[in-house]
């Protein structure tokens, strides 16, 4: 039996040792930096709408997302 997911549900995770804020709601999956406001969102409708808005969604996701350039990438 499964529960209906009728509130948001939050989660910390942590992503290349940076830690991260997850929310699933009813309308929406959303990644953020934890303490920050900005992040990934993508909102099931368009998670199954199929392969086009898929990529749509996830484009206009990243765009809208944190700048990366501010990131420090190790050298290896």
């Amino acid at each position: 039996m499964t529960t209906k997911l009728d509130k948001s549900l939050k989660r910390e995770l942590n992503i290349e040792g940076k830690p991260y804020t997850l929310t699933i709601s009813p309308a929406a999956l959303q990644l953020v930096p934890k303490g920050h406001r900005k992040g990934y969102e993508l909102a099931w409708v368009d998670l199954v709408s199929g392969d086009a808005a898929l990529a749509t969604a996830l484009n206009a996701s990243l765009a809208r997302g944190p700048n990366r350039s501010r990131r420090k990438r190790s050298k290896r």
